[in-house]
């Protein structure tokens, strides 16, 4: 109730200048209690939801998201082979459904979350299940019908941030760094539009904090300081997913291919399953590593996956072994070094399909 009265004198507020203290005060208010809708309270109070618990495995998870009967399943089952029931009426899939690809030497986690509805982060229809395994994921597929308004894909956007995810973001330029006195040390490092010394402050103390360092160094809005603040947000890559592409026209299929971060396909007649596999591989940013026993040539079939920046020599031997860090005699071959080989240190950072021995 109290959040539905925020809202409202939120949506009451012009949007100036002047009312951008009062307005950013409101949204640190309606953060924390968002906070303190979607947070699960101690003790043994409602169960958390058969099957929505999937032990993470291989080198990344990827995590269909959607309203239902957009084509999840089918999605899922056509790119893995994994059977998941499909049928066509709605909600068919209750719980988490895993299946696993390989794709250029990775193996990719894919999982078919339940169809979720409007209002899931306040826990309609188990939403808050679905979502909380959504930020777990790696890269987000966001499955939409081609034939239903976008409006979906704003409605899907509002329920993921409500629950902490920023889709296709970077972490705010903020720094913020509590402290026991000194007050509030505010400094902006360039010209801001929404942020003033006293909002910030404002924002703080809905928090109870009154010392704290924060520098701003881009122009950032109070939603990207409450973020910070919050320190909870995952930040995910995303596809959006139009599906249903065989009962559109051309004109129409050249529209939609414009659009940003956007695959059209057909699950159901497994078209452009190419084009959204390389646009998976491009967000998920996983780097290969090659090994090269001595004396030997290198196995270019069971590539050593990692995630981008953290394919450093060091990172490459805790995935294999945490003794291997111990007596490190490392050759690399590949960009990522001058001379082939290069004898390196356990900092040496490799790139995408480099070859080391060990």
């Amino acid at each position: 109730m109290t959040e539905i009265v925020t809202r409202r004198q939120m949506a009451r507020t012009q949007k100036n200048k002047a009312t951008a203290h009062h307005l950013g005060l409101l949204k640190a208010r309606l953060a924390k209690l968002r906070r303190e809708l979607i947070t699960p309270k101690g003790g043994s109070g409602g169960a958390t939801g058969e099957g929505f618990d999937v032990a993470k495995t291989g080198d990344a998870r990827v995590g269909f998201v959607g309203f239902p009967s957009v084509g999840k399943s089918t999605l899922l089952s056509n790119l893995a082979g994994v059977y998941s029931e499909v049928a066509a009426y709605e909600f068919t899939t209750l719980t988490t459904v895993p299946g696993v690809i390989r794709y250029k030497g990775a193996k990719i986690q894919l999982l078919d979350l339940p169809g979720i509805i409007e209002g899931a982060k306040d826990g309609k229809g188990r939403g808050r299940q679905v979502i909380a395994v959504a930020r777990t994921c790696n890269l987000i597929l966001i499955v939409l019908d081609v034939l239903k308004p976008l409006v979906h894909k704003k409605l899907i956007e509002h329920e993921l941030e409500g629950f902490g995810i920023r889709l296709n973001k970077q972490p705010p330029n903020i720094g913020f760094k509590k402290k026991d006195k000194g007050g509030i040390n505010f400094t902006a490092t360039c010209a801001q539009s929404e942020l003033d010394s006293e909002t910030v402050k404002s924002i703080l103390a809905e928090y109870k904090i009154h010392n704290a360092d924060i520098t701003l160094r881009s122009d950032v809005t109070a939603d990207d300081l409450i973020d910070v603040v919050e320190g909870n947000r995952v930040y995910i890559p995303c596809i959006y997913v139009l599906n249903k592409i065989d009962q559109i026209s051309i004109e129409e299929l050249d529209i939609i291919y414009k659009v940003p971060h956007c695959v059209p396909i057909s699950a159901h007649h497994r078209w452009n399953f190419d084009d959204l596999l390389e646009k998976m591989w491009d967000y998920l940013k996983l780097v290969r590593i090659y090994t090269k026993p001595k004396g030997q040539l290198p196995d270019y079939t069971s590539p050593v996956v990692l995630p981008d920046g953290r394919t450093s020599v060091e990172d490459f031997c805790l995935k294999i072994h945490k003794n291997l860090i111990k007596e490190l005699n490392a050759l690399v071959w590949g960009s990522s070094v001058k001379h082939n080989p290069q004898k390196v240190g356990k900092d040496h950072v490799m790139e995408d399909e480099d070859v080391i021995q060990l």
